[in-house]
């Protein structure tokens, strides 16, 4: 019986093996999958590889582009990214947090790490980040800001094989159609150049602290919100303005671009540094508002009070007054300072810019319509 059984399991075995390799016996198309797998997969990169196309030699480029490709190599060490962060603390847990408030380009201005951006990066800030090009990040300080010629100086510790002041030139020989370039960092997108050509001079703009800026430049390097406060260049990679606000219904820059010339930001800055605000000078008196003036029909700058020992008080001039019954008396309406006309309070305070506490100036003023001058000392 034992026998037997062994006998049948050596047959089925034999079956089995039979049938197996009569029905399951690979096809020519496996035996190429098994087998020529790889000469497959080769002619498949093969085909892929033939729609590639082959890297053709750069030819040359021009003497334009090797030019600004130059100037901003050499400019880009100078320009700085700002962060403008606000300091907020959790009512129940006491923390404080830093929320980013927004950012901002800026450039370097000295060895001492000053660095100089836009008043309105900075603004409702309290603790500012500068971001230099070599990525390394340090706390700033405002060491002082203008509100009305949109203006800020930061300060950094940073060693000064760090710090490479950006070359500062003029705009008051600026030509309109002159090439000019705006580095910054629009978007948070850093070390981004825009080029474009000066479209316009003498442009007047209102700052944020509500005062016209006069002798704007205008340009169509695009200037895109995280630009400002970055610098613009001529050919020759010198400052020549102070990247500051675009006209744009959408908010994104629309070929109109404002920048501060740097004849204006040479001086504030300079003030701003030494004694942490614009020491302007001052003729020593509060002139009439302009609604009022408006509303009486009033053409230069009236006095309406003198600050006692100040140059106006000291020349003679007088203010407005007013009888005990109600009846008002003009004071003297300031028309020409050294020959140029005021027609209003604004017209006065950017004359004066042009001068320094201690010069005299020549005040032509109306009394009683009877026009009379006379030379005042300015003070601070």
């Amino acid at each position: 019986m034992k026998a037997g059984n062994i006998i049948a399991g050596f047959i089925l075995l034999a079956g089995g093996f039979f049938l197996g390799s009569k029905y399951f016996k690979p096809t020519s198309e496996d035996n190429s999958f098994v087998s020529g797998n790889t000469e497959n997969q080769m002619s498949t990169a093969k085909a892929a590889n033939s729609h590639r196309r082959t890297i053709d030699s750069v030819t040359y480029l021009t003497n334009s582009e090797q030019a600004t490709i130059d100037l901003f190599e050499k400019s880009a060490p100078s320009v700085c990214f700002i962060t403008t962060l606000n300091q907020q603390r959790d009512y129940w847990s006491r923390n404080i947090t830093e929320i980013p408030l927004g950012s901002g380009s800026g450039f370097i201005w000295d060895k001492q790490g000053h660095i100089i951006t836009n008043f309105h990066v900075l603004q409702n800030g309290s603790k500012f980040k500068v971001t230099l090009s070599d990525r390394t990040t340090w706390d700033a300080e405002i060491v002082g800001t203008e509100p009305n010629k949109d203006l800020a100086v930061l300060k950094i510790k940073a060693p000064e094989d760090k710090l490479k002041p950006i070359p500062v030139g003029q705009s008051s020989s600026l030509k309109v159609g002159q090439s000019v370039y705006a580095i910054g960092n629009p978007f948070g997108l850093d070390q981004s150049l825009t080029t474009g050509v000066i479209s316009a001079l003498g442009r007047e703009i209102t700052s944020i602290g509500g005062r016209p800026i006069r002798d704007v430049i205008q340009t169509d390097a695009a200037i895109n919100p995280g630009n400002s406060g970055g610098p613009l260049l001529d050919s020759s990679g010198r400052l020549i303005g102070v990247n500051t606000m675009i006209y744009s219904p959408s908010g994104a820059s629309a070929g109109i671009g404002f920048s501060i010339p740097v004849d204006e930001v040479n001086w504030v800055v300079s003030d701003l540094i030494k004694f942490g605000f614009l020491k302007r000078p001052v003729l020593g008196i509060e002139p009439l508002p302009v609604q009022y003036a408006q509303d009486w029909g009033i053409t230069g700058a009236m006095i309406m009070n003198l600050i006692p020992g100040k140059g106006a008080e000291r020349a003679g001039l007088k203010a407005l007054e007013q009888t005990p019954d109600g009846e008002i008396i003009f004071g003297d309406i300031i028309i020409e300072i050294e020959g140029k006309k005021v027609e209003n309070n604004n017209d006065l305070f950017l004359i004066l810019e042009k001068y320094a506490p201690g010069d005299k100036v020549m005040v032509s003023y109306l009394r009683n319509d009877v026009v009379k001058s006379v030379r005042v000392l300015l003070g601070s």
